[in-house]
């Protein structure tokens, strides 16, 4: 007998049909002797529908009023999904995040989890319930409803299999796995039965839409086993993610050099052209920045010959409006001869752990965009992962040629 979570998006509970197939495959695992615990997130387009009903109200809604109120989608679901198990003759419980008591910081709309107290999920489970849990959602020390943020019944989900300690989480999405890339871009790509943590994660923070970063970053830091799933395969082993290919092993030789391709259209560039070749210029350029709650992602800085140099970074493209108009306000003060920006960009990430092992991997990649007429405009690397930046129109000619180059088609 194992202790299982189970995690369900939103178009996995969109309708009651949807919910009353969950219900179903939630009683086969039952009837294996299985312990449940199900978190599920609102019913797919409702979280949409409450913020845009809240900004008819209020333009920009008040951060603790708007999670008191998004917060309602999932509490729909956890009801319809306990009474379709109960029809199916279980007993079944469910929770809010503030009836569980998922603790949290005090940040609305972005809330980080603290502690879950679990006591009352355990003694349900020890009593033959399946727990049906609220993802997306907790309640800080003052008894304030708060919410995760985008994507936050994931993280939901593997916090509650961190606490519970339970075997697996399993989440349940619209695909039934982590692809080598997105199939609609290379119809080829090629389903992964397994993938590791560290892949994971940069394939997340790189554009991959199958997990939240948050939920990847807390299963590695409490080393819960996660599996993805389809909701609309009855049978099907996912890809499971883990800390070390269970198939490799015993032997590197056989670790694939490159996992996955991850892409992202959501990046703009902004260049400070001519600043003065000083320590402390970084600082003047992204302090500011920083202080507007703008996040940055690549960085470079090229010396010129004139002791000036050019400072380029890349941000959210929503963010590039704001962080031109800060950056204007500064030009004369840090000395810059002229600012850009740039939203027709795209990133491409190819990633892999075998990178550790083998070399000639980015002249490799370089090789193929280079031959194909794709000019590189910035270049950032780890120990697992190299990303590029290009002009978007691009982007999927270059996630092709790149997915063909290093034979991610091959079984």
């Amino acid at each position: 007998m194992a202790l299982i979570v189970q995690k369900y998006g939103g178009t996995s509970v969109g309708s009651p049909d949807r919910i009353k197939n969950l219900a179903r495959r939630v009683a086969r695992f039952k009837a294996l002797g299985h312990q449940i615990v199900v978190v599920v997130s609102a019913m797919s387009g409702e979280t949409n529908r409450l913020i845009n009903l809240a900004k008819e109200i209020m333009p920009e809604p008040d951060p603790r009023e708007l999670d008191v109120m998004v917060a309602t989608g999932e509490q729909v679901t956890i009801g319809l999904t306990a009474m379709a198990l109960m029809e199916l003759g279980l007993k079944a419980k469910s929770y809010t995040g503030s009836q569980v008591r998922i603790v949290t910081d005090n940040a609305h709309t972005k809330a980080r989890i603290l502690r879950i107290d679990e006591d009352r999920i355990r003694a349900d489970l020890d009593a033959g319930n399946v727990v049906v849990v609220a993802g997306f959602q907790g309640v800080d020390e003052n008894g304030n409803i708060t919410t995760l943020g985008r994507g936050g019944s994931d993280t939901t989900g593997v916090a509650l299999a961190a606490a519970l300690k339970a075997d697996e989480c399993q989440i349940y999405t619209d695909v039934d796995g982590v692809y080598t890339t997105d199939p609609r871009v290379v119809p080829e790509a090629r389903r992964l039965k397994s993938i590791t943590f560290e892949e994971m994660l940069e394939l997340a923070s790189q554009g991959s839409k199958v997990l939240q970063i948050r939920s990847v970053e807390f299963a590695g830091k409490y080393k819960v086993k996660l599996r993805v799933l389809s909701s609309f395969e009855e049978d099907g082993e996912g890809t499971l993610i883990t800390f070390e290919d269970p198939e490799n092993k015993d032997s590197n030789m056989e670790q694939p050099i490159i996992s996955g391709i991850a892409f992202n259209r959501d990046e703009a560039k902004i260049m400070v052209l001519g600043v003065p070749d000083k320590p402390g210029i970084a600082y003047q350029i992204l302090g500011p920045v920083a202080d507007a709650k703008i996040d940055v992602d690549m960085i470079i800085q090229n010396m010129g010959a004139d002791g000036t140099t050019d400072f380029t970074f890349t941000v959210h493209k929503n963010d590039m409006t704001k962080a031109l108009g800060i950056l204007n306000q500064v030009q004369a003060h840090i000395g810059a001869r002229e600012i850009r920006g740039d939203d027709k960009i795209a990133k491409v990430s190819i990633v892999g752990v075998g990178m550790r092992s083998h070399v000639g991997i980015a002249s490799q990649m370089f090789r193929t965009l280079a031959e194909e007429g794709i000019n590189i405009q910035m270049i950032s690397t780890s120990e697992i992962k190299i990303a590029v930046v290009i002009d978007e129109k691009y982007m999927e000619l270059a996630v092709r040629v790149l997915h063909k180059a290093f034979e991610l088609e091959e079984a």
